[in-house]
């Protein structure tokens, strides 16, 4: 049977491009997000592959449908990729709560429920677990937004932790500043822009496809060694951890 991967914020940017990566590598793709237009777009342009599940990750019962989606199929890589940073206003206790749970829920709640609902569909051995972080989480600079990012790198060492016994990998892809996303929300400005390709080394942004290689390397051949680690993709704009 062909081989199943689940990627939520699936229709835009990195989850797009690695939901078209592993439907390109012959996987079933099961695309996750909100906004049900732009799944379907995502599935015209990733192909008959690829179907989609409207869902908000981070509500339990919305979740039930990716695993009603799943069936009785096994899972062979999970890429939890949904994720935003969430403003708000600082200027009072509750505001500044408000917006930290909000930031928890798009970037951590997410990943923990998808996961949770999955796991005893997860291929064993041989699943894969992908986690989508950022750069924000090594360096900062994001409020809620870096310490959510942050908690899924314990998040992932513990799932490598209890799952590797099972023979089921679980790892964090951390990207830098990536353009052809909706992250910035048109956030954007040209001097933002500039400032943000000086801190690499290679005087450029990244793409999504960029981040889709590396997932194409952690659940191919080469990287059934590799769990409990964070693969950093961000042009050394961080460097060595």
């Amino acid at each position: 049977m062909t081989r199943l991967a689940v990627v939520t914020g699936g229709g835009t940017g990195i989850g797009k491009a690695t939901a078209g990566m592993l439907a390109g590598e012959g996987f079933d793709v099961i695309i996750v997000g909100r906004r049900p237009e732009v799944l379907a777009d995502a599935v015209k342009w990733i192909g008959p592959q690829a179907t989609a599940v409207t869902a908000d990750a981070s509500d339990p019962a919305q979740v039930l449908k990716v695993v009603e989606a799943v069936a009785d199929r096994a899972v062979d890589v999970l890429v939890n990729n949904a994720g935003a940073y969430i403003d708000g206003d600082e200027s009072t206790l509750d505001a500044v709560a408000a917006q930290w749970r909000a930031n928890f829920d798009s970037n951590v709640l997410t990943a923990v429920l998808m996961t949770t609902a999955l796991l005893p569909r997860l291929r064993r051995p041989g699943g894969k677990i992908i986690l989508t972080s950022s750069i924000a989480a090594q360096r900062g600079g994001g409020g809620p937004y870096s310490a959510a990012k942050s908690a899924l790198h314990g998040y992932a060492m513990s799932l490598a932790t209890s799952l590797g016994a099972e023979g089921i990998t679980a790892n964090v892809i951390s990207p830098g500043y990536v353009i052809d996303s909706e992250f910035f929300g048109g956030r954007m400005t040209p001097e933002g822009h500039a400032a943000r390709i000086a801190t690499t080394l290679v005087n450029r942004p990244g793409e999504p496809q960029e981040i889709a290689e590396s997932v194409r390397w952690l659940v191919g051949p080469g990287g059934g060694f590799v769990t409990g680690q964070i693969i950093n993709v961000n042009g050394g704009s961080v460097l060595g951890h």
